[in-house]
């Protein structure tokens, strides 16, 4: 997977807007006015979701690839480094779990 493909995943979500609100190396996304991902773009490819506190910690022990969230509440996001040791289809799968968490505190 690759910056191009995150991207159009998360864009292709219902009502998300990006920006770079961080600085140029760090890609927003958001729905609601609500951050659901954040993609770093400078160094190694990773994503930043939010993630149920229970699951953050199940997915943190399955994949070494999956930390506590960077710069991030470590409780509610996980970090994942898109290094191909998790399978697309669960990255995308996290993606929107992140995103429907966000909507569901709106």
């Amino acid at each position: 997977m690759n910056i191009e493909i995150l991207r159009e995943y998360c864009i292709s979500k219902r009502n998300v807007t990006e920006s770079f609100p961080f600085g140029d190396d760090t890609l927003v996304f958001k729905t609601g006015g609500r951050i659901f991902a954040l993609v770093n773009l400078e160094g190694e490819l990773s994503i930043n979701l939010k993630c149920d506190p229970v699951l953050a910690i199940e997915l943190r022990e399955r994949y070494s690839s999956v930390i506590p969230g960077y710069h991030m509440n470590k409780k509610h996001w996980n970090t994942v480094y898109i290094d191909g040791s998790v399978p697309d289809k669960e990255v995308f799968s996290w993606i929107d779990h992140s995103y429907d968490l966000v909507l569901k505190k709106k």
